[in-house]
């Protein structure tokens, strides 16, 4: 025959582990109440053992029927354990014995979430908004469900909703400066957190989202102070060193923010990121083994960080060891096969060392990858007309002012062109769009085309349009 012994709240958490399992080894009947299963169930969900914390809510359930809260519990273990229409079993039940619990409908809501059945766990969330006493999570999980529709306007609405109630909820404040960002409203984002610092003052994560507004509209001085505000709040707070760091190097600071990457680490373990960033910082102040040693250790620690192996390349290029950074640049470009800017690099080591096929077709994928860039566009035009290639240059400028029909530079070359093939009547109508798109840049045709200053026609034309 089974002993039953009963097992009640005064019993501390361990204690009551300790018998569940005791009673499970002696196969014997204990008691438990409410609050000792609930020890016990916590227990379990701690060692992340959900099997038996559903084990558990099973004996509790058996126990007490009509305690709703074991089966929400339950609910919440099936879910854990991928089993969602027992999940849903689970909480209707517990609907159906205490319908004003709002922990049912919140854990349906997320359910509904997963399953991007967004309608539903809306529904669910607005149930238990009218059943709650702390609403803030409330209000952040729906803005979850809005910013997965992409509905942003209305999961700033929530997350404000949220904050209203939990001034210091930082995920909200967080979640808020990625929709701001996501729409583009950096001016609206930057008014709200100086509205939120009003109220408190003292809100780290609210000066640094306001630093990362601020960056972001390139003023990069305020984002400075903003990031200064966070840290002086919280001086181990890595992120706003590192963000103030990137913000010194938009101001060309390069020594300064340095010495910031590498006060990081002394909040946080250096990663390949920061390496990369210092090796950058090195680059721009010419320091190039320094900026070598940085990206050398940055590859080390991510081999599949492009941009490490691209900066090695740079450094080799800049001691005219062009030979050895194509080896770089190529390990790059291995990584991040479309990125414009190592095939730029690409084509002029190759032109460089003379390989003027190889340049061409770097070029070709340069300007496939980023139409948008006019020194590109030019460069692969100058090494075709320098090859006597004169039409495939002018092609390609035509193919240029397609991408770019703004740039005046492009214009000004093709002018340059067409007058080496002796097309005198077309370049001079180029002549006239690249002045009336931007007549004081028309120096850059004599720069490429000196003996255009003795034209008289080209000369008269450019004075009608300067006066």
């Amino acid at each position: 025959m089974e002993e039953e012994f009963n097992f009640g709240y005064n019993d501390d958490p361990q204690r009551s582990v300790e018998r569940y399992e005791e009673m499970l080894r002696n196969e014997d009947q204990y008691f438990f109440d409410t609050h000792a299963f609930e020890n016990i169930i916590d227990y379990y969900v701690e060692k992340n053992d959900p099997v038996k914390a559903l084990q558990v809510t099973e004996f509790a359930i058996s126990q007490h029927p009509y305690a709703s809260i074991f089966l929400i519990k339950q609910a919440q273990m099936f879910l854990v354990t991928n089993q969602i229409n027992l999940a849903f079993k689970a909480l209707d039940k517990a609907e159906m014995l205490e319908p004003s619990e709002a922990d049912i409908y919140v854990l349906r809501g997320n359910i509904y979430h997963g399953l991007e059945r967004y309608p539903e766990a809306l529904e669910n969330f607005e149930r238990s908004l009218t059943l709650a006493e702390n609403t803030d999570e409330i209000y952040l999980q729906m803005a979850y469900v809005y910013q997965n529709m992409q509905d942003y306007e209305n999961a700033i609405r929530y997350i404000k909703l949220s904050l209203e109630q939990n001034m210091e909820n930082q995920d909200g404040l967080y979640e808020l400066a990625f929709c701001y960002d996501v729409l583009d409203k950096q001016e609206e984002s930057i008014k709200f957190y100086q509205q939120y610092i009003d109220s408190d003052p003292y809100s780290h994560a609210a000066w640094y989202n306001l630093g990362n507004s601020y960056h972001k509209l390139n003023l990069f001085e305020k984002a400075i102070d903003a990031y200064d505000y966070a840290i002086l709040i919280k001086e181990n707070f890595a992120s706003a060193h590192y963000n103030k760091a990137n913000s010194l190097v938009q101001l060309d600071k390069f020594a300064e923010a340095i010495e910031i990457y590498k006060h990081t680490f002394e909040y946080e373990k250096p990663n390949a990121d920061t390496y990369c960033a210092i090796g950058e910082c090195y680059e721009k102040l010419e320091q190039m083994d320094e900026a070598r040693a940085y990206y050398k250790k940055s590859v080390k620690m991510d081999p599949k960080l492009a941009d490490s192996w691209f900066g090695i390349g740079v450094t080799l290029n800049f001691e005219e060891r062009y030979f050895e950074s194509l080896h770089f640049y190529k390990k790059a470009i291995d990584l991040d096969g479309e990125n414009a800017d190592f095939w730029f690099a690409v084509a002029d080591a190759h032109y460089k060392l003379g390989q003027i096929e190889q340049s061409l077709e770097a070029y070709a994928k340069v300007t496939e990858y980023n139409p948008l860039d006019i020194e590109a566009w030019l460069d692969y035009s100058t090494v075709l007309y320098e090859q006597g290639k004169l039409l495939e240059a002018s092609e390609t400028i035509a193919e240029a002012i397609k991408n770019n029909p703004d740039s005046a530079e492009l214009y000004y070359r093709m002018v340059a062109y067409l007058f080496a093939m002796g097309h005198y009547n077309d370049a001079m109508g180029y002549l006239e769009t690249a002045l009336r798109t931007d007549p004081e840049k028309h120096h850059v045709l004599f720069e490429y085309l000196p003996q255009l200053q003795d034209n008289s026609s080209v000369i008269d034309t450019i004075n009608r349009y300067l006066r």
